[in-house]
């Protein structure tokens, strides 16, 4: 199937579903976030960004009725589609996505177009939090005493966890032993996964057989197994821009501007961020700040806005024609992501996983539209995770996180994972053409903390222009290694008990493409594996990298306040210094909730969690 009929295929029942999810679920219909009418001339604060931060800092800020606060999203509303967790694959590469690619590589993505990948942020307010898979994970302890050990004080375990419950209003099943593990009342609801597969009871069963417990997806020490939480509420995706703006836009200081984008931040002749140019209505308009200007636009688009504000590595600015204010070498630098395996399949008999066709069945979406049940309540995606014992140093901190997927990359004759997933045409129908229609599921490994480092850089000094991205994937010879035993776990769960005899699960042997020369499950025929269909998570972080002003890569300090420059912090996925272990929307609201107390304490507001 070519890319044309890809598109007109999705594009024509789209439009249709648009139409049918407005009808039947009214709730879902788009919300006016827009008060681009109302733009004054200044403001206390600017956030730049509408996502999973960018909308917290909204909401928190605008608590305090003196401070006039603006909130520039490059996007639209968020589609109808958008609410239903089970259409998450329709969102991605749509019309709420950048749609950005990497660049084309040599060390990984030998089995998708042009040797580059799909790298979807989200492109509408909640950003990513809008198109993603609403897994909540926290990750580990040891993500966030690393990150303070590394030169960043209060954000250590202890320091954090404050906030991710502050955010979080959990409604899954706890026992005494997890309940301390969550919050309750927060705006960010979190659910079990309420509609599951049969086979996702095997997977679990899978990891008793191997010595691993049940765990709870938030529990700071994770090593066990686990069904995935999700941020739903009531079979409705439960987006920061659902969480956080739409019961607060109405505050009287707080202002939304929709379909703003950011070319560049202002700053005055003492290198104090004074405002921002953006575009809006096809005309060019600036807005100044009291206070603060609050960067909030991703991995991707904050380091990008700085370098074309002439913030960061001073040559390769230069080169670009941008003139620079401040040399940070580490703008755009440490890109950070997770490395996932969607190729490793197993069939399984009749009714116990899941055909992704069928949720076009009127039986389906009868059970979702009326009884918010069924298929469609949770994302068509992981079921379930796995953080297994590390075999590299600290045994307890999982080098690979595990997915379960209750279906394969080839059930649906490519008709929407192939796409989505940038997989070549000819490579997909010659390896998983076989798997079209037939019950089975997926393992696969994502490595937590890859050493190899990836960029953001500019493509040219036109802000309309999409930066350069590099992922890098595979470059440190560790994360190959890390990477293989991942995938030995996973073939080795594959083949317990609980799978293989209770759901008759059978591996998908055929010889990769362009890997016939290796013995097969070789160590060096794993690699050629990995190299070939090893995509993303979506994941990106690092790239305004938190770490004091002796780190020459940081760009921020511990207080997210950007190096050498006043008047400017930075507050999303790029701060991290190293990614965390597991899925990143969870960890870039709880920074945001961190960040909106620092800057209450910073101007004289008393906040009662947070000391400096």
């Amino acid at each position: 199937m070519d890319l044309l009929q890809s598109r007109l295929l999705r594009a024509i029942p789209l439009a249709l579903l648009r139409i049918l999810v407005v009808t039947v679920l009214p709730e879902t219909a788009q919300h006016n976030y827009d008060a681009s009418s109302k733009l004054l001339n200044q403001y206390d604060f600017i956030i730049i960004g509408g996502g999973s931060a960018g909308c917290v800092l909204a909401a928190r800020l605008s608590e305090v009725p003196a401070w006039k606060v603006l909130l520039l999203e490059a996007g639209g509303k968020p589609p109808p589609e958008s609410h239903i967790p089970g259409l998450n694959q329709l969102l991605l590469r749509g019309d709420a996505d950048w749609n950005f690619f990497t660049e084309p590589q040599s060390n990984a993505f030998q089995g998708f177009a042009d040797k580059r990948i799909p790298y979807p942020r989200g492109f509408a307010i909640g950003g990513s939090s809008v198109i993603n898979s609403m897994f909540y994970v926290r990750g580990n302890r040891r993500d966030y005493d690393n990150w303070a050990n590394m030169g960043n004080p209060g954000w250590d375990y202890n320091s954090v966890e404050h906030y991710f419950k502050k955010m979080e209003d959990y409604r899954g099943e706890t026992t005494p032993e997890t309940e301390a593990f969550h919050g309750f009342g927060g705006p960010m609801v979190v659910e079990n996964k309420k509609w599951q597969t049969p086979v996702v009871g095997g997977f679990i069963k899978a990891g008793e057989q191997l010595g691993y417990k049940r765990v709870d997806p938030s529990d700071p020490d994770q090593i066990g197994f686990s069904v995935v939480d999700f941020t739903v509420k009531n079979g409705i995706r439960w987006s920061t821009a659902e969480a956080y703006i739409k019961p607060n836009v109405y505050r009287p200081n707080l202002h939304v501007v929709l379909n703003a984008h950011v070319t560049r931040i202002i700053f005055d002749s003492n290198k104090r961020a004074v405002g921002v140019r953006f575009q809006h209505q096809k005309k060019m308009k600036s807005v100044y700040a009291r206070r603060e200007v609050l960067l909030s636009a991703g991995a991707i688009g904050s380091p990008h806005i700085l370098m074309l504000s002439g913030l960061g590595p001073a040559k390769h600015l230069l080169s670009h024609g941008v003139a620079p204010l401040v040399d940070i070498p580490g703008v755009g630098q440490n890109l950070n992501d997770h490395p996932y395996l969607t190729g490793l399949a197993w069939t399984t008999r009749p009714n116990s996983s899941f055909n992704i066709l069928e949720t076009a069945h009127p039986d389906v979406l009868y059970d979702y539209f009326f009884n918010r049940d069924g298929r469609l309540s949770g994302t068509i995606s992981i079921e379930g995770y796995a953080w297994p014992f590390s075999e590299e140093g600290d045994p307890y901190w999982p080098e690979v996180q595990i997915g379960f997927t209750p279906f394969t990359v080839g059930n649906d004759f490519g008709l929407i994972t192939q796409y989505i997933l940038g997989l070549d045409t000819k490579f997909y129908h010659n390896y998983f053409q076989s798997l079209g229609q037939r019950e089975g599921f997926s393992i696969g490994p994502f490595l937590c903390r890859p050493k190899s480092r990836g960029t953001i850089t500019l493509a040219s000094s036109n802000p309309n222009d999409a930066p350069i991205i590099d992922a890098n994937f595979f470059d440190h010879p560790d994360d190959m290694k890390a990477f293989i035993r991942g995938m030995k776990f996973s073939l080795k769960l594959g083949s317990t008990p609980a799978l293989k005899d209770d759901f008759e699960a059978k591996f998908h042997d055929r010889i990769l493409p362009g890997c016939e020369n290796y013995k097969p499950l070789s160590d060096e025929y794993l690699e050629c594996y990995a190299r070939t269909l090893t995509g993303t998570t979506y994941h990106p972080s690092g790239t305004c990298k938190m770490g004091p002003i002796s780190d020459k890569y940081s760009v921020v300090d511990y207080m997210l306040k950007v190096h050498r420059v006043k008047g400017l912090r930075v507050v999303d996925a790029s701060i991290m210094p190293v990614v965390t272990t597991g899925n990143t929307n969870a960890p870039v609201i709880m920074i945001a909730e961190k960040a909106a107390d620092m800057i209450k304490s910073d101007w004289g507001v008393p906040t009662p969690f947070y000391h400096t």
